[in-house]
């Protein structure tokens, strides 16, 4: 008779835990669907990219080939991942999916220019900066052709800041803080917040070194503060937001985290 009680009492501990354990999922579940769903009706504009057009033909073609090293790098990273493990196709595509829909969205700088999010520093962390340049590529050129943000003259300008650039540091950040042994959602946070910062640093410079009829020095602040008051709120919203994707990804696709030894 004991023993039969406690197996109850076991059974019923069991699906308590179970309970608690699928209303978590429940919840993670839908903020991730809330917080995706705002942003995919949220208001369409134009993005900080560099717009067609702005940029001299020689800087076009100057940052084309800056780029094309890092994309091949990028191609066959993403060829040994997916030949390693079919199913990091939907980590894949989680992730682009990501970079385009935060990437599209715009507020107003005190200047009349724009600021966005990037969100290349979530395939930085999870898959590297090489591969994330071909997901960043992907996403600028669908911008360019479907919503007018940016342009397929300064595409290379745009993926050397946004989908090169950016995601290095990301990933920098985040390898050197793993080691040392800081909070992993500060870490993610860390590599978000500073990829997204330094991506408008590059830019910055490309536009800096194209226009600089007062010096490239004073051009470069210039440009530089046009963004500073949108941007930094900005990186700061990104961090978070590339917290909480994680920890939903690692809720829902842990095992294909682990494919890639990001668990």
């Amino acid at each position: 008779m004991k023993n039969l009680l406690k197996q109850k009492e076991e059974g019923r501990n069991t699906a308590v835990e179970n309970g608690f354990k699928l209303n978590t999922k429940n919840m993670v579940r839908t903020l991730l669907v809330a917080m995706l769903s705002l942003f995919a009706f949220a208001p369409v504009a134009n993005a900080m990219h560099v717009m067609e057009g702005y940029l001299p033909l020689g800087w076009c073609v100057f940052w084309y080939v800056v780029c094309i090293p890092f994309l091949v790098f990028g191609f066959i990273g993403i060829r040994k991942i997916v030949a390693n493990d079919r199913k990091a196709i939907t980590l894949l595509a989680i992730t682009g999916a990501f970079v385009f829909v935060i990437s599209s969205l715009k507020i107003p700088s005190v200047t009349g220019s724009c600021s966005h999010m990037t969100g290349t520093g979530l395939g930085a962390i999870l898959f590297g900066p090489c591969v994330t340049s071909i997901l960043g590529l992907i996403v600028l050129v669908f911008q360019a052709i479907l919503l007018a943000h940016g342009g397929l003259t300064t595409l290379g300008a745009n993926c050397f800041s946004m989908a090169i650039a950016g995601p290095i540091v990301s990933w920098a950040i985040y390898r050197a803080l793993k080691k040392t042994g800081v909070n992993k959602k500060v870490t993610i946070f860390l590599a978000a917040f500073f990829g997204d910062l330094f991506t408008y640093c590059v830019t910055s410079v490309e536009l800096a070194a194209a226009y600089h009829a007062g010096g490239f020095a004073a051009a470069l602040v210039k440009f530089l503060a046009n963004f500073a008051a949108t941007q930094i709120p900005l990186a700061i919203i990104e961090g978070i937001l590339t917290v909480v994707i994680v920890i939903g990804l690692e809720t829902y696709a842990s095992e294909e985290l682990k494919e890639l030894s990001f668990v």
